[in-house]
């Protein structure tokens, strides 16, 4: 997607952008406490702003949002790694020191915390917290609060925690309501992360371990509490009468709904059939064929359910099935890259998909921040240069997925499969391929039971693998066992999505970066440990103009997409939400569209 796209579309780079291209040639000079903090440059809104610019702030309130999840939950603590706990209560049942506008790349302004205060070099941040925050109990949230629950969460909670923890050299109190981070090193992204982290009341665990799992549920702050439940049948969040943050204007005209009602189903068509039922209020369509197929029902055809496209500006991310590349035989990029010619995307996108939307060609592809066709140039080429030595092969000289005739058989790259594991010195005997050491060609597709969909694209696929000799299981795991075994990286393929912004930052040493790869419950399920993927996540974070900062992150993107580390499939360039018709959405949609932050946050039910 091209610059002058985001100018036609927005003219978002007339502000928040523009800082950023500009502070990118700069420092971050700061005179006294702001009211928020951008990555680069200054925030859009300014420090008297009376609402976000994509909420309604008159929405009503009131109402029911029914959600369908798929699986089972089995804890009611979602900042450890054991069990698993529901997305919907981590997410509106806590509150951050600060909250992000999805209308930037990436800027944040004050939830728990009135002011931020950051050095020039951003070695430092300071946060002083509003003297109204409270817990759900009615007690204040304080430093001590906030100091105990980042040195908890960056030690015993989920290592996505930790980084941000062993970043901090210190942390003190500094004021009745004032904490700062010294940071061991300048970090420009930080200090926005250390914002978001979730902040929990350290009295909670006075007489319980921080890392149980188990139904016992943390205090929280956010807008809503715990109401009734029952693990793995449903679970209702509803909106705390006493919410402390109900006025501020970072929180106007969004959590709008009285409860938040969550039903899980075993599988996404039981699922379906009960929104059809108008037991669900929304679904979340990612299939245009069945769109055009399977809605034809009362509801439906009188008006009571609606299709509303949503569109967005963020990159394609990266979806598809990921390879293990701890375990034989995908440690070898020459069997990845026949997993990918293997693999018929043009076919599998009009038997299930009805050709609707395009593949991904790379992580950050639809997006200013994607990789160039044909060979690298000029500053990409410079960073690339420098890596050299670790380089997979088509990273400087350039990298295409294949394409197939749209046919069942994809001969074309069934030949192209065969010859790339006859690369790698694996022959057919018997119809079976057999590695260099006469071993088969044998591996799993573990996948979450309830992905109808994603259960059809890999029984298509792992015909298609039998085809070379291939021999293939497809092996659906509950949520629960699901997660075990990714968290534990106990699989050899799996279905993988990463969703990508337009603000790439530390995050990315999550995704794909060494230390990583070797965590448990990390998001490198493809065991990327590469010295070039780690320092050109450096030369991003630490570029000091908008080229660079471009350049880098799309050299980034050339040695992932050439590390055939994913069978990439499509994305969708809009989402499709189908919906009770009193549901309603503002009419400025942001920036990252249909995404964190828009459903239910800034919705209301209305029977105008």
């Amino acid at each position: 997607m091209s610059l002058d796209f985001f100018k036609c579309r927005r003219g978002w780079l007339t502000g928040a952008a523009t800082g950023l291209a500009l502070s990118l040639g700069g420092g971050f000079a700061w005179a006294e406490p702001q009211h928020g903090i951008a990555m680069y440059g200054a925030p859009a809104l300014p420090a008297d702003f009376d609402h976000l610019p994509y909420v309604n702030p008159d929405a009503p309130k009131g109402g029911t949002f029914t959600f369908g999840e798929i699986g089972s939950y089995d804890s009611l603590n979602p900042f450890i790694l054991k069990g698993s706990a529901p997305y919907g209560w981590r997410m509106y049942g806590f509150e951050s020191l600060m909250g992000r506008s999805w209308d930037e790349p990436f800027t944040l302004y004050g939830l728990l915390a009135e002011t931020v205060d950051t050095a020039e070099d951003r070695s430092w941040v300071e946060f002083t917290l509003r003297p109204e925050a409270r817990f759900s109990d009615g007690s204040p949230v304080t430093v001590e609060d906030v100091i105990w629950s980042f040195e908890t969460l960056g030690t015993l909670g989920h290592p996505r925690y930790h980084g941000g923890w062993a970043a901090i050299e210190t942390a003190e109190q500094t004021g009745e309501r004032t904490v700062r981070f010294t940071l061991s090193e300048p970090n420009n992204e930080m200090p926005l992360i250390l914002g978001l982290r979730p902040i929990l009341k350290k009295a909670t665990y006075a007489d319980r371990a921080f890392d149980a799992s188990g139904l016992v549920a943390p205090v929280g702050s956010g807008p809503y509490v715990i109401g009734d439940y029952e693990p793995g049948r449903y679970m209702e969040l509803v909106k705390d009468p006493d919410w402390w943050g109900v006025d501020l204007p970072f929180n106007r005209g969004q959590h709008n709904f009285k409860t938040l009602r969550y039903e899980w189903f075993g599988d996404g068509d039981v699922a379906f059939e009960a929104f059809r039922a108008g037991e669900l209020s929304t679904n979340r369509e990612t299939n245009k064929a069945k769109l055009a197929s399977s809605y034809d029902f009362p509801a439906m055809r009188s008006g009571d359910v609606v299709v509303s496209e949503i569109p967005h500006e963020r990159p394609s991310g990266i979806a598809g099935f990921v390879m293990n590349t701890r375990r034989a035989p995908f440690d070898d990029w020459r069997v990845r890259q026949a997993m990918i010619e293997a693999y018929n995307f043009e076919y599998i996108s009009r038997i299930l998909n009805n050709s609707s939307d395009p593949r991904i060609t790379s992580y950050y592809s639809n997006s200013v921040l994607a990789m160039g066709d044909g060979p690298a140039e000029g500053r990409v080429a410079d960073y690339l240069s420098a890596y050299a030595d670790d380089l997979p092969p088509g990273a400087m000289e350039g990298y295409a997925l294949p394409v197939s005739d749209g046919s069942e058989a994809n001969r074309r790259g069934t030949r192209a499969a065969m010859r790339s594991l006859q690369d790698a010195g694996w022959t057919v005997e018997n119809g079976v391929m057999t590695s260099p050491e006469g071993e088969p060609l044998r591996f799993e597709i573990l996948l979450s039971s309830g992905a109808t969909q994603i259960g059809n694209i890999a029984d298509i696929y792992a015909s298609a693998l039998r085809r070379i000799g291939a021999q293939v299981t497809v092996t659906s795991a509950d949520s629960a066992q699901y997660t075990e075994r990714t968290n534990a990286f106990d699989f050899d393929m799996a279905w993988y999505v990463r969703s990508l912004s337009l603000s790439p930052g530390n995050e990315q040493y999550l995704y794909w970066g060494a230390e990583a790869a070797a965590q448990d419950g990390s998001r490198n399920w493809m065991g990327v440990a590469s010295p070039a993927v780690d320092g050109l996540i450096g030369d991003m974070l630490q570029a000091d103009t908008q080229e660079d900062f471009r350049a880098a992150t799309r050299a980034l993107d050339r040695v992932l997409t050439a590390g055939r580390y994913v069978v990439p499939n499509w994305f969708t360039e809009d989402s499709v939400l189908v919906h009770r018709k009193e549901l309603k959405y503002p009419d400025t949609i942001p920036m990252y569209g249909d995404w964190i932050g828009f459903q239910p946050d800034i919705w209301w039910w209305s029977e105008d």
